[in-house]
């Protein structure tokens, strides 16, 4: 459980700081603890989106049935595109929300 919560932190950061690089507009002015939340619901939001889509029709793998955090036998790198896609909208709203704009 606290494994789970480290990776989600660190990778919500990873992410969030990609989504933010690659939403349009200037961001600079974006708080980083915003950067990781957002980058956090791109990895949640983005691994469900992904699996309700394209990976709940993969085949069993290493002893195990695909399932929605591990939906391939290797590195889901369509999963990761979707959580960067998915934060960086996430940027982009929450850009919005607090009403930072480019100075």
């Amino acid at each position: 459980m606290l494994w789970t919560i480290i990776v989600t932190i660190v990778g919500g950061a990873i992410i969030g700081v990609i989504g933010k690089a690659v939403a349009p507009g200037d961001r600079t002015k974006f708080p980083f603890w915003l950067t990781v939340l957002c980058g956090i619901v791109g990895m949640l939001l983005g691994s469900f989106l992904y699996w309700g889509i394209a990976g709940n029709d993969n085949g069993r793998f290493d002893g195990h049935a695909a399932t929605w955090d591990n939906a391939t036998n290797g590195i889901d790198w369509m999963r990761h595109l979707w959580q960067v896609v998915v934060a960086a909208v996430a940027v982009i709203v929450a850009a919005a929300l607090t009403g930072r704009r480019k100075a």
